[in-house]
């Protein structure tokens, strides 16, 4: 099967970035399966239910959550009509769940959602989850296994890397909009710390640049806003996943002025022993 990861879209420039070329490159690619996250589609905070069915009907097959997923209220009852997953790690009580199995081109895909701790809202431990969800879904006979991880620490992202190298298809970080360059195969999972935003590209993380610029400046804060007009960029990875393992990833960047960037994953196998 072939999937394709899309971060944190941002506000409506990420929307339109979808609406552009997800179709193209699903064509173009032969990509069986999109997987998005949903957390700054709106405006920067959260999701509506218009821009959720806005969403799926760029191509989007099931979207990951994160530290906004709670931004809109309306939310929740999406959670019983939309594919949409949060965090997995939130407490059992919360609305939702943060993993949902899929079956692609007779394979059996699951999708997880996680949520770092350093800098983020309270949530259970993000590593036992993944442990304890991974081993659930092997002994149900689910082997190819997603994961978004939404974190801002690199380091709980690595580390997440070195738990469940050969464990699992893949790894992805999203949440800082920044995209790194680290995208590589190991132990047959695919990785990439954080794949970056969605939306606009040449203001500061998405959100026009005045407000950040005073906080850096001052120490006051203000409300982000995303600009009407700006730079943007669609970034996405595309993996080959079979018999639990990545066999193949690349990472594409579209930009609006019709440059395309192609960066193809390094295969580095990484050896850890928990004691």
């Amino acid at each position: 099967m072939r999937i394709a990861f899309i971060g944190d879209i941002v506000g409506s420039p990420g929307r339109l970035m979808l609406k552009t070329y997800l179709q193209k490159i699903k064509q173009e690619y032969k990509i069986d399966f999109v997987i998005a996250n949903y957390e700054n589609a709106s405006h920067g905070f959260g999701l509506t239910a218009k821009n959720a069915n806005e969403l799926v009907a760029c191509g989007i097959d099931v979207m990951s959550g994160g530290n906004h997923t709670w931004d809109k209220k309306d939310i929740i009852p999406l959670f019983d009509t939309h594919e949409l997953l949060r965090p997995h790690n939130y407490p059992k009580e919360v609305p939702g769940t943060g993993c949902k199995t899929y079956e692609i081109n007779g394979e059996k895909l699951a999708v997880i959602n996680l949520m770092g701790h350093f800098s983020m809202p309270y949530t259970d431990n993000a590593f036992r989850c993944a442990q304890s969800t991974v081993t659930s879904l092997k002994e149900e006979g689910v082997e190819n296994i997603f994961i978004d991880f939404h974190a801002e620490a690199t380091s709980e992202k690595r580390a997440m890397l070195m738990l469940l190298q050969g464990e699992v298809s893949g790894i992805i970080g999203t949440h800082t909009h920044v995209g790194t360059d680290d995208l590589q195969i190991s132990q047959g999972t695919a990785y990439l710390t954080d794949i970056g935003l969605t939306g606009c590209r040449d203001n500061v993380i998405g959100m026009d640049a005045k407000v950040p610029l005073k906080q850096f400046l001052t120490g006051m804060k203000g409300h982000y806003d995303i600009p009407k007009k700006c730079k943007k960029i669609l970034q996405i990875a595309v993996m080959d996943f079979k018999n639990g393992a990545c066999e193949n990833a690349f990472k594409l960047k579209y930009f609006d002025d019709e440059r395309v960037l192609k960066t193809d994953a390094w295969r580095e196998d990484y050896a850890v022993t928990l004691k």
